[in-house]
């Protein structure tokens, strides 16, 4: 018998960053071309801006930092990606490129690039931008060159906190309704996350728990629960953002413990809070806590002392 005498991993799959980030990108394939249909050609030419964006960024930030570019392994254009299915099809390009440059500059490179960030790129850009630059947030188009009023015009959070629910199940499933270009289209969003499934980039683990919580939280304050899982980022984020690899926790219990805790800070932000969503913020907060999650649900090597909680 052969004994392994150096630095793991000692065993190597075939998924490398880039199939893996490419495999996420193939996806998303779906929901950008929905977003063509419901918004028009500005929808894909936004996404292509916050790509361009992403892909020029980190390699000026690798070329600054005396490393070779890792703009290739197609992590950047995932975030790209990732943020501008977070913004509406029509809040412009200045906006798209500085929460991108944000994502990619401030919250991925600055500490120190794929795997060490400690927060979701796409997220605190979304939360960026947010916080920067409310009014672009709000800029809905039409929907199928069919224009929006006042009343159409909301998004279904905002429609919900304000009493009413214009709109149907069947027009959430397929984005009918105004919101992010990304976030409106449940049915791609679904079919891009069980490819993942299938080819087992992704697990479950923290995405049930998350949709579960929103839902059972909101439906004991009152609210339609399956209203509130398909309304806002929730899939998207839900599929996607608490799925990445760097910003939430390894092991499966600590992934429930995530879930669970972005689907709580959700609800109560849906439920008490001035703004309507909350996934984005709740994704960014948890995300804070991954490190200490990690720790206390980590297993225990043989003969290993267990960490105390305190």
């Amino acid at each position: 018998m052969n004994l392994i005498n150096e630095a793991s991993p000692h065993f190597h799959g075939k998924g490398s960053t880039q199939w893996i980030m490419g495999m996420v990108c193939l996806s998303l394939l779906p929901t950008l071309v929905a977003s063509v249909f419901l918004y028009g050609l500005g929808a894909p030419l936004l996404v292509l801006v916050c790509v361009a964006t992403a892909l020029v960024t980190e390699h000026v930030c690798c070329k600054l930092m005396h490393r070779e570019s890792t703009a290739g392994d197609l992590s950047c254009v995932v975030t790209a990606m990732l943020f501008a299915f977070t913004l509406p099809a029509d809040c412009g390009y200045f906006p798209a490129i500085l929460g991108t440059v944000f994502a990619v500059a401030v919250v991925k490179m600055l500490f120190g690039g794929i795997g060490c960030n400690f927060a979701n790129p796409a997220v605190a850009g979304r939360v960026f931008i947010m916080l920067a630059m409310p009014i672009a947030l709000g800029a809905y188009p039409d929907i199928m060159g069919r224009p929006l009023d006042a009343i159409t015009g909301a998004t279904p959070l905002a429609m919900n906190a304000a009493g009413a629910e214009p709109y149907s199940y069947l027009d959430m499933m397929f984005g009918l309704h105004a919101g992010a270009l990304g976030e409106t289209c449940i049915i791609t969003l679904l079919a891009g996350y069980v490819f993942l499934l299938v080819m087992r980039v992704v697990d479950a683990w923290a995405t049930v728990p998350f949709i579960a919580t929103v839902a059972v939280i909101t439906g004991i304050a009152g609210r339609d629960a399956l209203y509130q899982v398909l309304s806002g980022g929730l899939a998207l984020g839900a599929f996607y953002m608490a799925t990445d690899y760097t910003t939430t926790p390894m092991t499966p219990k600590g992934k429930i413990i995530f879930g669970i805790g972005c689907g709580v800070i959700t609800a109560l932000v849906r439920l008490f809070a001035a703004a309507p969503e909350g996934v984005a913020f709740s994704i960014l907060f948890m995300n804070m806590f991954t490190p200490l999650i990690d720790r206390y649900t980590r297993p225990q090597p043989a003969g290993g002392v267990k960490h105390a909680l305190v």
